[in-house]
């Protein structure tokens, strides 16, 4: 009876610890978080987030945004925090349109027309062109070298000459010794001007074309480099090529001025050389004829000219000496329109 009574009683006790232990551990598993929680989201506690605010420094991004559309900002206001995004997104305050341009080529203001004078050159050796004479045409000019000696350009120009052509190399060692003063004063005066090559027919095109480009410079607005080809008895090469030769050298010397400058190089030339290298050939280029004794129409048969050398023994204030006269194939208008086409 004692020993039932004992089992009893500790029957009774164990059955009451297990109930409680139980309850326990079920409390314990309530509190802990999901095990598909916690490995698929992260959610730091509130401590963390704050510090983590505290230590990294805000984004610049916001506000080089905010430069780039209102410009350069003042010393006094680069420490103002950056403007609300309301600002921001005003498309119509954006100054951006307003600002200078990067290229200075395109600063340059818009060009006007030059002003032609009309032609008050005299001449030592006057020539009867008859109907055809070049004071018919509207815009004169000249062609100069070291032999006009110190030019006063200003006053040249009020004589007529609205262009000038000068002279600059030739062969692949000489320049002429006015050229560079000439170049800067022409232009000084207001006078639209090319520069231009005598031929030596002693030393490779491409020398007399590298030669050539590395005392021209490339101006916007200068007129087309000219090529000039004659016989030059006077010269100490006395070499006459072949006519394909010629043609030759000439093509390769062309091209490359061609290619440096951007515009198609302009032949000079005179009747003997014509005849002997050029009639019928290069119809594609311009051409400038020296006929000082009768129209280009007599002496270059159905050559196609853009300018017209018609005499070498002009007058003019400005100029000391005789200076070489030519003149535009066209009208005042049509001059115009050719050097617009050629300002960019």
């Amino acid at each position: 009876m004692r020993v039932s009574c004992v089992l009893t009683i500790m029957f009774s006790c164990l059955v009451l610890t297990n109930c409680q232990s139980s309850s326990g551990v079920d409390d314990v598993l309530a509190q802990r978080p999901s095990q598909e929680m916690t490995s698929s989201v992260v959610r730091p506690s509130r401590s963390v987030k704050r510090i983590a605010m505290a230590t990294i420094p805000p984004s610049p991004v916001p506000q080089q945004e905010i430069l780039a559309w209102a410009g350069p900002v003042p010393e006094s206001a680069a420490i103002l925090p950056p403007a609300p995004s309301p600002v921001m997104a005003a498309p119509t305050e954006r100054p951006v349109p307003q600002t200078a341009p990067a290229d200075p080529m395109v600063k340059a203001a818009p060009q006007t027309r030059m002003q032609i004078y009309s032609r008050r050159f005299r001449d030592a050796k006057p020539i009867n062109f008859g109907p055809a004479s070049p004071k018919k045409l509207a815009v004169h000019g000249v062609d100069v070298s070291r032999w006009q000696g110190d030019v006063d350009w200003a006053n040249l120009r009020t004589q007529g000459a609205n262009f000038a052509y000068i002279k600059a190399t030739d062969g692949g060692d000489h320049i002429d010794p006015m050229f560079k003063t000439n170049w800067r004063k022409a232009k000084e005066a207001g006078l639209k001007r090319g520069a231009y090559h005598f031929f030596y027919w002693c030393r490779t095109a491409g020398e007399q074309a590298d030669w050539f480009i590395r005392n021209v410079p490339r101006e916007p607005g200068a007129l087309p480099p000219a090529i000039d080809v004659e016989w030059n008895g006077e010269s100490s090469c006395k070499r006459r090529p072949s006519r394909a030769q010629v043609l030759e050298k000439m093509q390769v010397f062309m091209d490359k001025l061609e290619k440096h400058y951007g515009q198609r190089p302009i032949i000079y030339t005179a009747p003997d050389f014509y005849r002997d290298n050029l009639r019928g050939e290069l119809a594609d280029y311009p051409f400038w004829l020296r006929a000082v004794a009768a129209h280009p129409s007599k002496v270059y048969p159905g050559r196609r000219w853009l300018f017209w050398q018609y005499s070498g023994s002009g007058l003019s204030h400005g100029v000391s000496g005789r200076i070489d006269l030519n003149v535009f194939h066209g009208s005042e208008e049509e001059w115009h329109n050719w050097v617009t086409a050629r300002a960019g």
